[in-house]
């Protein structure tokens, strides 16, 4: 993984402005934001997408779920918030270590 974007994020190789970390994931500000609010929530393991998940990673993913309303209520976003999860290139995915886009704040488009 000498090349992901995420895991040097991570490991704190390149700067990112955190807003929480655990022992399973980080969370930080995404510097393309799409939204007045728009954070990653990253997972400490490398996996590449939804796509390499495995019975093993049930915990990790059910962590980053969970936390995801407690991220919304500390960032403000009473009124509801989305979540996205690209996975693969046709998926819209850009960067391949799986992660959870947060965002809110605003009048979101629809779909």
């Amino acid at each position: 993984m000498n090349d992901c974007l995420f895991c040097k994020i991570v490991a704190g190789e390149i700067p990112s402005e955190r807003v929480h970390e655990d022992e399973q994931v980080i969370v930080f500000k995404d510097i393309y934001p799409k939204a007045p609010v728009h954070l990653l929530v990253v997972p400490r393991l490398h996996v590449a997408s939804l796509n390499e998940l495995a019975p093993e990673h049930d915990r990790l993913m059910a962590h980053m779920l969970r936390l995801l309303p407690e991220l919304a209520r500390k960032q403000g976003l009473a009124d509801g918030f989305r979540t996205i999860i690209n996975t693969g290139p046709g998926g819209g995915q850009e960067i391949f270590h799986l992660h959870i886009h947060l965002l809110g704040g605003g009048r979101l488009p629809g779909f």
